[in-house]
């Protein structure tokens, strides 16, 4: 299967909208690699299966030569015991010949079965070929995973980043910090005036209290009655 399909691959449901939506890249390439991952978890017990088979064709394949070579020789032992005048020549011919057909039906057999052991045998080297490269992808696309993880962990941050930097409205700023001069500006001299009044209103009670001191009175009054009780008034006069 092309590997870039099945990298691609998270649904049949979600493939149109993928396109639409652009799905999360790290949860596509993390299906991809389960999808190979599976695909190699395949190829292994294919190729186990198939190797079982090969090594059943040869053991079939040596079963099958060691009985054509029983065959071959049992045909000479009987011609042999013909000869020496332990069996009937035409019973010998006719044994001897039977034994020659197990042989040739044990050596088509052995012939089928190093075909199969051949054609086992490529399908067991595709098969490990398949599996390295399936290997590799996975190596390589982790491998990758990694750093497409990296470069979307940086990417998000910058573009937090620059969508904080957007959000903020640089008229709008610099139009509540004028507002807040403004207020501040309006605060002082608000207190100022306040201190004015206070100073003013401290100022006229303190006129007031002067113009209406009658101690020094009081005490000028209470120094002629002094005076007056000692029959001082008359002498300084």
């Amino acid at each position: 299967m092309n590997i870039f399909r099945r990298l691609f691959k998270i649904g049949e449901s979600e493939a149109n909208s993928a396109i639409d939506k652009m799905e999360d890249p790290i949860k596509m390439t993390e299906q991809g690699i389960r999808d190979m991952k599976q695909d190699l978890e395949k190829s292994l017990e294919a190729l186990a299966q198939v190797k079982a088979l090969a090594i059943r064709a040869k053991n079939e394949q040596e079963e099958h030569q060691d009985k054509a070579e029983d065959y071959h020789n049992k045909a000479i032992l009987i011609l042999k015991k013909a000869e020496k005048g332990q069996m009937e020549k035409e019973e010998a011919d006719r044994l001897a010949k039977q034994a020659l057909v197990k042989k040739e039906e044990a050596q088509q057999h052995v012939s089928r079965s190093k075909e199969e052991v051949k054609k086992f045998n490529e399908s067991i080297a595709q098969l490990e070929n398949n599996i390295q490269n399936i290997k590799a992808n996975i190596s390589n696309w982790e491998n990758e995973l990694k750093t497409l993880k990296a470069r979307v962990k940086v990417s998000n941050a910058t573009k937090n980043l620059n969508k904080q930097m957007a959000e903020i409205d640089s008229s709008s700023t610099v139009s509540m910090l004028e507002r807040m001069k403004e207020k501040v500006a309006q605060e002082e001299a608000l207190a100022e005036a306040y201190g004015d009044i206070a100073n003013a209103s401290k100022s006229i009670d303190e006129e007031l209290e002067k113009a209406a001191d009658t101690s020094e009175a009081k005490a000028d009054d209470d120094l002629s009655k002094l005076k007056e009780q000692l029959g001082l008034n008359n002498k300084d006069a």
